[in-house]
């Protein structure tokens, strides 16, 4: 293990489908909330409760919802608590909003997002996305920053469709936008504790109030932390018990409200997370089926490799204001990041080889496997300016400029599991990339009842990239490199949309966007020979979407549902793993998609709110000249299979794109009983449900995940008007236990989801 890996590891460890009737007639799309309570001042006596106007920043400043040209979904503070109470990372926002599905092959520290089906299945630390995580005005560019917890928010918006004129920093399928909570000028704050199945720990807390005449202050911080749970049934095996973490988070955020005329936040924030990186299983599919195989046990797993993640992440920003005048208001927000991380995991799965005189357990693995990626160095810095007027009239504008600058330095690595786990290889990328981006957006009241907007961004992006093999590999690529490639790329972005108010209740809008993703570079060699980086050709994005934003029932409902068509050109993918254990970048040269999305918030009776999404999304990959290794190890491959210079190809002309489900479902009911002196009684489930998903480019019949539905129950108390909430709560109460994803290069390797988390939760608040 190279020296700085080493000592990271030390000081770590130390320290089906449901109707979609409702509206689908209309041109439409949807922008409104997922709230679990909507905050709604008490109606007066013998009034029904009403949903108030939802309002959103997805246009870089706050307007309603219901007015922005949009596709996008909210998720508000009681919700995020519920959805994350049994102590779960941003990964259980997937399939709670439409279109989106978040997995990840490293556990908790390196979620992939896809939304509208598009997304990105590599999993190497240098690898691009196309969909954008947005957190406190700073764009988090590396997977590893993505992972950052979800506590003391304000709320989350999911911005559906390409975003590139407003939100820099390859954003064709959309954005994650996160919002914290703020300081406040009178003394607040809250604590929360739960304690649940598998000694699972949540502790999140925040204190908010002024510091002085002219400054005030938040400091917020959480904990999660859960017991080895998964027992190792091998007796020789390094580790006995694993699936375990233990993570922790803060915030402190200053601001200075002393002027009418400047404002300043500043925001400091860091992460530790040390635990099991993810668990895989060997032979966990029945040959010829996507079955578990037969005596599965979630609580147990046998291997010889070693199993660990330990991941630091520390970022700063300052977002200034100064108002020039009545009518303009300057921007500069600043932001830094940096992460180190090693994870190292028995990919193989089990124990020992097949070749060998004891063979293996379970029978059948070709040859063991342990390998580790690490950061040991990473930094990015991002830079805007934006202008933005306020004018009174009909005409607005804002426009600005966006820099960023990441220096990253990734370490693969390769373990030799008969000899005792020592280092048998080493190949490192280190990647320079450095863009700057023009950008301005105007909107304009053609009647009082119809508004036009259009922006326009401008993006050049380089890359400076070079890997080298250091360690040579068994079997595998000899000392060599390094091996460097360079990109540079301009771009021009833009969007056109239009909003008419139809009646007082009721929105329509239409939407035609181009987003852009930079090109990509990959350079995982231990395993390639001869050794070569792989390199994507940028991609585009063509987006078309109409839509409906409605509120019913005299506001007690709201509804929106979405229309949507896209084309990628050069989409860009990743060959992961086959037979050969190969990563290699591919562009496809299009890839289309479309579907529906609804969503639907009502207070059915003044004591039960319920809130429902749903979304269809077909994808399907057109190139027919596209061929992709499938899998080793026996899996059942039902695309067309040619040979080329010997090896043996998939055709994937026609596949749907990978963890991209059909349908998603999600439904939240909420039902109160009032009680004497502001005191409650309170039920809250919340369903989601997606459908099969292709792990992989290709189609196999084992690799491919069965639908998933988890569900979650909340009972609880609360009393002193809501200031202390007692409450049992319980996340994936049906136990639904499915495989998530898969390893594909040895032997029908795979992972599960969470299992059932039972608990109990405590918060006060002040």
């Amino acid at each position: 293990m190279p020296k700085h890996l080493g000592a990271l590891r030390r000081r770590t460890l130390r320290s089906h489908k449901l109707a979609l009737a409702v509206g689908v007639t209309f041109a439409s799309s949807v922008a409104f909330a997922q709230d679990a309570q909507p905050a709604a001042a008490a109606p007066a006596e013998g009034e029904a409760k009403t949903l108030d106007a939802l309002m959103v920043t997805a246009q870089r400043k706050v307007e309603r919802a219901k007015d922005v040209p949009v596709a996008l979904t909210t998720v508000d503070r009681e919700k995020l608590h519920v959805l994350g109470s049994g102590g779960g990372d941003i990964r259980f926002l997937s399939g709670r909003l439409p279109s989106l599905n978040i997995e990840s092959s490293f556990g908790r520290a390196f979620p992939r997002f896809y939304i509208r089906g598009l997304g990105n299945t590599d999993f190497d630390l240098n690898a691009s996305q196309p969909v954008s995580l947005v957190y406190d005005d700073i764009v988090l560019e590396n997977p590893l920053l993505k992972g950052f917890p979800v506590f003391d928010l304000e709320n989350v918006e999911l911005l559906r469709g390409p975003q590139g004129t407003l939100f820099g920093r390859n954003t064709p399928a959309g954005v994650v936008k996160f919002e914290s909570a703020k300081p406040t000028r009178e003394l607040t704050g809250y604590g929360q504790i739960s304690y649940g199945t598998y000694g699972t720990t949540n502790f999140e807390g925040a204190i908010s109030g002024p510091l002085s005449e002219n400054w005030s202050g938040r400091a917020s911080a959480m904990y999660q932390r859960r017991d080895d749970w998964v027992d190792n049934t091998n007796p020789n095996g390094p580790d006995r018990k694993l699936e375990g973490y233990d993570e922790s988070a803060l915030r402190l955020q200053l601001q200075y409200d002393g002027s009418d005329t400047f404002h300043a936040l500043f925001n400091v924030h860091a992460r530790r997370l040390n635990g099991t990186a993810r668990l895989f299983r060997a032979m966990l599919f029945k040959k010829g089926t996507n079955d578990l195989f037969d005596g599965f046990d979630v609580d147990k797993v046998g291997i010889d490799g070693r199993n660990f993640q330990n991941l630091k992440t520390h970022g700063a920003s300052a977002k200034l204001s100064w108002d020039l005048s009545n009518e303009l208001t300057l921007y500069s927000i600043t932001g830094y990041e940096s992460a180190e991380s090693l994870s190292r995991g028995d990919i193989d799965g089990g124990i020992g080889a097949a070749f060998l005189p004891g063979g293996s357990t379970p029978a059948g693995i070709p040859f063991t496997a342990e390998s580790a990626d690490g950061l040991p160095d990473h930094r990015q810095w991002t830079q805007e300016f934006r202008l933005e007027s306020n004018y009174s009239g009909p005409f607005n504008w804002q426009a600005g400029l966006f820099y960023f600058d990441e220096d990253i330095t990734v370490d693969s690595l390769n373990y030799d599991t008969l000899a005792g786990g020592v280092q048998a290889g080493h190949a490192q990328q280190k990647q320079r990339n450095k863009a700057w981006a023009a950008f301005g957006s105007v909107e304009y009241a053609v009647t009082d009842r119809f508004k036009l907007r259009g922006g326009l961004r401008y993006t050049q992006d380089k890359k400076d990239f070079a890997a080298s093999v250091l360690q040579s590999a068994p079997f595998g690529a000899p000392v060599s490199g390094p091996f460097k490639v360079k990109t540079d790329v301009d771009d021009v972005s833009w969007d056109v949309s239009g909003v008419f108010q139809a009646t007082d209740e009721i929105n329509l809008y239409a939407r035609v966007a181009k987003g852009f993703r930079a090109p990509s570079i990959q350079g995982r060699l231990l395993f390639q020979t001869p050794p070569q980086p792989s390199v994507a050709d940028a991609e585009k994005v063509i987006s078309y979407e109409a839509g409906i934003k409605a509120d019913l029932f005299d506001k007690r409902a709201r509804l929106g549902v979405a229309l949507f068509r896209y084309n990628v050109d050069n989409q860009q993918i990743n060959a992961v793993g086959g037979a050969l254990n190969q990563t290699i970048l591919l562009n496809a040269d299009k890839t289309v998609g479309q579907g529906v999305e609804v969503d639907f918030d009502a207070y059915v009776t003044d004591n039960l709110m319920v809130t429902f999404g749903a979304s269809y999304n077909d994808t399907e990959i057109k190139d027919a000249n596209l061929f992709v290794a499938p899998c080793g190890g026996g899996c059942t491959v039902t695309d067309p299979l040619v040979v080329r210079n010997g090896q043996t190809l998939a055709a994937i002309d026609g596949n749907p794109l990978p963890q991209a489900p059909k349908w998603v479902y999600n439904l939240t009911a909420r039902y109160s009983v009032p009680l004497a002196n502001g005191n409650e009684f309170y039920v809250f489930t919340d369903w989601a449900y997606r459908s099969e998903v292709n792990f992989f480019l290709y189609e196999a019949r084992e690799f491919r995940g069965k639908s998933l539905t988890e569900g979650g129950l909340r009972v609880g108390y609360m009393w002193d008007n809501g200031r202390y909430d007692v409450a049992v709560y319980g996340r994936n109460i049906l136990d639904d236990v499915r495989a998530v994803g898969g390893i594909d290069f040895n032997n029908l390797v795979g992972f599960v989801n969470d299992p059932r988390i039972v608990g109990v939760e405590f918060k006060a608040q002040f």
